[in-house]
C-alpha cells in the first residue's frame, strides 16, 4: 500500500529464510561470536550478511548473552547499616580559610551520619588519615552507644 512515510520494502533488508538460518546456525555453533559466525555462514554458504545484521537478529530473537553472565547492580543504590557504627564513610576535604589551604578529614557514621571523629591539617597523608582512623576506633570503643537507625 503506497502511503506517506509508510513502510516500503527494500532489496537491501532481510528475508524471513535468512533471519532463520542465522538463528539456526546459531544454535547449531552456540559457542561462537556473531562475527566469527558472519564469516563461517559465509564460508558454508548459508547466507551472506554483515557481522552488524548477525548481531541485530541474534539480538531480536534474544541469542545474544553478555560474557559475564552476571545481572548488574547499577541504580540499586547502596545498602544502609542498620546499626550505629555499622559502616563508617572518611572524607578528606580541602578548604580555604584565610587564605591558606587545609585538609579536613572526617569519618562520618554510615547509619545516623553523626561525624565519629575529625581532622584539619595543612598536609594530608596515609599515615594520618589512619591515626584519624585509629582515633575514631579508640573513641567508639570507650563509648557503648546501641542505637538502631530507621
Amino acid at each position: 500500500m503506497n502511503e506517506h512515510n509508510g513502510w516500503v520494502p527494500r532489496d537491501f533488508w532481510l528475508e524471513d529464510w535468512e533471519k532463520q538460518a542465522i538463528i539456526g546456525f546459531h544454535l547449531k555453533n552456540p559457542l561462537e561470536g556473531y562475527r566469527r559466525l558472519t564469516f563461517m555462514m559465509l564460508d558454508a554458504g548459508i547466507v551472506a550478511v554483515s557481522p552488524a545484521s548477525v548481531w541485530r537478529v541474534l539480538g531480536q530473537a534474544g541469542l545474544l548473552s553478555k560474557w559475564n553472565g552476571k545481572p548488574s547492580k547499577k541504580g540499586t543504590g547502596f545498602e544502609q547499616p542498620l546499626t550505629a557504627h555499622q559502616h563508617w564513610h572518611i572524607d578528606v576535604s580541602y578548604i580555604n580559610i584565610s587564605g591558606t589551604f587545609y585538609y579536613l578529614c572526617s569519618i562520618l557514621d554510615g547509619c545516623s551520619r553523626n561525624i565519629v571523629n575529625w581532622d584539619l591539617q595543612e598536609t594530608m597523608t596515609e599515615a594520618g588519615i589512619e591515626i584519624i582512623l585509629e582515633r575514631a576506633k579508640e573513641l567508639h570503643a570507650t563509648s557503648s552507644i546501641t542505637t538502631t537507625c530507621p
